[in-house]
């Protein structure tokens, strides 16, 4: 059997040479794969990992129902009531028959198609969304770190629950029509006095 020379090396095989070929190729594309990815900042990389069970109980009852709204294979942000603005400002309760109706208005008001982490906001800065329904959302970071929204500041941010990046606010992001409509009566009352 002959041997091929190829430069200085001599190889017994055409195998052989294919094999250190594709072995040489993958290396360096790894190398190059390591060092892009070292530009790409944090925020952008996608986890696939679920929050524990603990923060996913800041959610609330009612928080898992409207993420449920929101189709699991497309990316959202979602600035989610807490349980407790949603029993303070909506007036709701569980068993209340309008409530589906209600949390799905709120999630066209308070849902965005697209990440939005806090990492990608300034503090003090302000950026605008739109968000699902056609509101048009002033979002920003405060001194402390906390994301604002139309005025309505977060309790828990950068949650992940799926493709959904969830900030739980202390408060309802809706707009001025629908916060009439859901206003309690007693305030109305107080407007004329």
């Amino acid at each position: 059997m002959r041997r091929r020379k190829i430069g200085n090396l001599k190889l017994k095989s055409p195998v052989k040479l294919v094999c250190t070929i594709v072995t040489v190729s993958f290396i360096i594309t790894q190398i190059f794969t390591a060092v892009k990815l070292r530009g790409i900042p944090r925020s952008a990389i996608a986890s696939t990992k679920t929050e524990s069970p603990a923060k996913r109980a800041r959610i609330g009852e009612f928080g898992e129902t409207v993420i449920k709204l929101l189709p699991e294979d497309l990316a959202f942000t979602l600035f989610l009531p807490s349980e407790e603005a949603i029993r303070r400002d909506l007036r709701l309760n569980r068993n209340d028959s309008d409530a589906y109706a209600v949390l799905t208005r709120v999630l066209g008001f308070s849902s965005v198609p697209r990440w939005i982490w806090t990492a990608d906001l300034e503090r003090g800065g302000r950026r605008s969304y739109d968000s699902i329904s056609g509101l048009s959302l002033s979002v920003g970071k405060d001194s402390n770190g906390n994301v604002v929204v139309n005025g309505v500041v977060s309790e828990v941010v950068d949650l992940r629950i799926g493709k959904t990046v969830v900030h739980v606010m202390d408060g309802v992001v809706m707009d001025a029509e629908f916060e009439q409509s859901v206003r309690p009566e007693s305030d109305d009352d107080d407007e004329f006095d």
